[in-house]
């Protein structure tokens, strides 16, 4: 039995010695790269209001999963409402956004940071079937500012029209 308790001992400390390494080795965390925290000066909860300075809503935009994405809450002056989810894609090089509204819609943007502008795009189509294309642009103004600038068209990008612009201001130090 002697004999046995000590090879016990030592068959659980090789054992464990492997994890305790593991703990403690110089391991990045997760989503800590530059890019993934591109889009952080959207974070904050915002008044939004029109170019004539209409309350059009309120936004509030949080870090979730330890910083890997941000959630957007979104709530229109109107009543309206939705949320998205953004997310930086390190195998592609891209900004990834899912937009969902209480209406049932559903708008899926890429793209990315561009002379300090955060411009996403993509496709939807309209009531009448008509394929869609989407553009968004988040630019900082300042530390207590930032631009949504939505745009669509509907001839594959030759003529924009804007549907949405919105500036943004910061109802928290950040």
């Amino acid at each position: 039995m002697r004999r046995i308790r000590p090879f016990v001992a030592l068959v659980l400390a090789v054992a464990v010695a492997p994890l305790s390494l593991a703990a403690g080795a110089d391991k990045p965390e997760p989503c800590s790269r530059p890019a993934y925290h591109q889009f952080d000066f959207w974070k904050g909860a915002w008044t939004v209001t029109s170019p004539e300075g209409k309350t059009v809503g309120t936004n509030r935009i949080e870090a979730v999963l330890g910083g890997c994405g941000l959630q957007e809450h979104w709530t229109g002056a109107g009543g309206g409402a939705g949320t998205s989810l953004n997310v930086y894609d390190a195998r592609r090089h891209v900004w990834h956004q899912t937009w969902i509204d209480a209406n049932g819609g559903l708008l899926v943007l890429e793209g990315g940071l561009r002379d300090g502008s955060m411009i996403l795009s993509g496709t939807s189509v309209s009531r009448s079937g008509k394929t869609v294309l989407n553009r968004i642009t988040w630019t900082p103004r300042d530390a207590g500012h930032v631009r949504q600038h939505w745009e669509v068209s509907t001839d594959g990008g030759k003529h924009w029209k804007t549907v949405f612009d919105g500036l943004y201001t910061r109802n928290d130090p950040g």
